[in-house]
């Protein structure tokens, strides 16, 4: 007897190998595959401007970045002892303007150069719920605590999140036709936006998706981070304390499955020499001045030699 739906995916175009240049962009969960990235010693760029939930924002940011439109004192506010920008995550906020704008201005050089190079874009779509500031009538990436009177909650239609996602795909295309795209909806509920409202959002993004790509355009891949959720995971025991972000569990398998899909077989066997080094890396002896663990420590130099003459970029912590 099976016990549990596996969703059938099929290897990707253009998989991704260790010579690849990803630029990971979206909803938390971009950051726990970012992570796996880290780990494994990819070459991997994680939310330049902080954890950013909505399409819209996502459009607005690439385009900044890629345009290299700057940002001025218009662009930030003062609230709470902190100066801060409504397309950036409150993470990048700070007591100084001139250096927060630096901050922020940095960024958009160091990812336009990212977008520019890359040869993958993940994007991670979190919600279909954004906030529209009254006074300026723009969609806002985070409210910074401001009074929620200053906003207008509204739920984007499958036609704004279609047409957002092309025009990202358009923006990066002009200047940098060969990457490749892979989207993915996260799995985290918004059960606060409301348990039906959770699900009618999701449903809007895997819509404007479909509508924008029909899954279809060569360099364009949908990985199902959210149905593997839903399907395979279907369990509360897949799920954090909070019951709304998947685990550790969840994430390790999801990675799993994405790695299946996504990432070049030939470089399966080098995640594996990775994953050797790093937890000998951890490894803590009880013994340290041994001959064993000397010979050890040895070995595992070795490793982090060869490995280094084929791929330079990887480089491990002490």
């Amino acid at each position: 007897m099976q016990f549990t739906t596996k969703i059938p995916i099929s290897k990707r175009n253009s998989l991704i190998n260790y010579n690849s240049k990803i630029v990971s962009l979206g909803s938390c969960f971009a950051e726990n595959i970012s992570e796996k990235f880290e780990y494994y010693k990819f070459q991997n760029n994680v939310n330049p401007f902080g954890i950013i939930f909505n399409v819209v924002s996502l459009e607005r940011l690439i385009k900044r970045s890629i345009h290299k439109e700057y940002y001025t004192e218009n662009d930030v506010f003062y609230h709470n002892d902190l100066w801060h920008c409504y397309e950036v995550h409150s993470e990048l906020s700070n007591p100084n303007k001139e250096a927060f704008l630096n901050e922020l201005n940095l960024l958009i050089d160091s990812t336009n150069k990212q977008l520019t190079e890359s040869t993958h874009l993940i994007i991670t779509l979190g919600t279909s719920w954004v906030y529209r500031n009254i006074r300026t009538n723009n969609i806002v990436a985070n409210c910074h605590k401001v009074p929620q009177k200053d906003f207008n909650k509204e739920l984007l239609s499958v036609e704004t999140i279609e047409q957002s996602l092309q025009n990202i795909t358009s923006l990066v295309h002009v200047v940098n036709p060969n990457c490749s795209f892979i989207f993915t909806v996260s799995p985290v509920r918004h059960i606060k936006d409301g348990f039906v409202e959770n699900n009618v959002s999701k449903a809007h993004l895997i819509s404007g998706l479909y509508c924008a790509f029909d899954f279809q355009l060569p360099t364009f891949n949908y990985f199902p981070s959210y149905e593997i959720m839903m399907d395979e995971l279907r369990d509360y025991r897949f799920y954090a304390e909070d019951m709304l972000h998947p685990n550790q569990v969840a994430v390790d398998y999801i990675w799993e499955r994405f790695s299946e899909s996504c990432i070049a077989e030939e470089s399966h066997f080098i995640m594996n020499e990775v994953a050797e080094i790093q937890k000998g890396l951890a490894h803590r002896s009880f013994n340290p001045d041994s001959e064993n663990h000397q010979k050890f420590l040895h070995n595992l130099e070795i490793k982090k030699t060869n490995l280094a003459q084929q791929f330079p970029q990887i480089k491990f912590n002490k």
